[in-house]
């Protein structure tokens, strides 16, 4: 089963490409609620290359690693990747006039509801859409 999330951002495709691909960016958006944080991200940006984010609760209780290789990219429009579980996600960037729209669109895993999962994607992507528009 796929899930899709999606938000539409008041800024330049460029800054929001920027700020979807590289590490300090993500480091400061990718986050579902403020009693988590990215400690650490790493980008390779080209097919074949890895990327990597740490994600850990604040107070030290849980923490896990998402990372993948990138299958396909396209600047400023497309990236595809494939998670280390083997699931695959597509992030379509689409311009229009002075807003991006940015859906991802990713293969549900089994251990948590697809409510769940749907939840803190979008949760996370409206946690970018804050940062590029701050």
């Amino acid at each position: 089963m796929k899930i899709t999330v999606e938000t539409s951002v008041t800024a330049p495709i460029a800054k929001v490409w920027a700020a979807y691909t590289t590490p300090t960016n993500i480091k400061q958006w990718n986050t579902p609620s403020n009693d988590w944080h990215t400690t650490k991200a790493t980008v390779d940006l080209r097919e074949g290359g890895a990327f990597s984010s740490r994600m850990e609760a604040k107070d030290g209780s849980f923490g896990f690693d998402f990372e993948g290789i990138y299958t396909k990219l396209i600047t400023r429009e497309l990236i595809e990747y494939r998670m280390s579980d083997g699931r695959e996600a597509t992030v379509a960037f689409s311009n229009k006039s002075n807003d991006v729209n940015v859906r991802v669109t990713f293969d549900a895993e089994t251990q948590n509801s697809e409510e769940m999962q749907r939840g803190g994607w979008q949760a996370i992507l409206d946690n970018f859409k804050r940062h590029v528009e701050a």
